[in-house]
């Protein structure tokens, strides 16, 4: 990877829902024609909260272009939640400078989001991150103009990492 170039991780919080390859593929495919590098994060904040940055791989659109037929999640997924203490909220930190991550991309329900503000408010400027709020069954049922919106950071948008 180019370390001049901003480097987008991505991981995915929670239980499965429909959709998770989906945005891991259009995140991972955007991200690289705006000339960014990209890393998947295995297993959510769980590796990253013991401080272990080996749990990654480098993405690429050959790679990623097919998953969404896959069911589950590409990157695997944990409910981890580094957030609970304080030690865990550092590792993590620690774990994404040390991997050079510049773009964080979250894929996830209310922890994993809280968690990725958490992380930002931690380290001002080190990062920019973007919560992808996954539909759960829960929303799932409601109708589409009530459901909540994928891109929950004012201004963000896939094309905007």
């Amino acid at each position: 990877m180019n370390s001049s170039r901003a480097i987008v991780g991505i991981l995915v919080g929670g239980g499965p829902a429909p959709g998770i390859n989906s945005v891991i593929s259009a995140v991972t495919i955007r991200s690289i024609l705006a000339g960014s590098d990209v890393v998947g994060i295995f297993d959510g904040f769980k590796w990253l909260m013991e401080g272990d940055a080996s749990q990654v791989r480098p993405l690429s659109i050959e790679e990623v272009s097919r998953i969404h037929y896959r069911g589950g999640s590409y990157l695997g997924t944990s409910r981890a939640n580094p957030t609970k203490k304080a030690e865990s909220l550092a590792n993590v930190l620690s774990s994404l400078m040390q991997l050079g991550i510049t773009r964080l991309v979250t894929i996830g329900g209310d922890d994993t989001a809280f968690s990725s503000l958490k992380l930002e408010e931690q380290a001002p400027g080190a990062f920019k991150s973007c919560m992808c709020r996954r539909r759960s069954t829960m929303t799932s049922t409601f109708p589409p103009a009530s459901r909540p919106s994928v891109f929950k950071r004012p201004g963000m948008s896939p094309s905007r990492l």
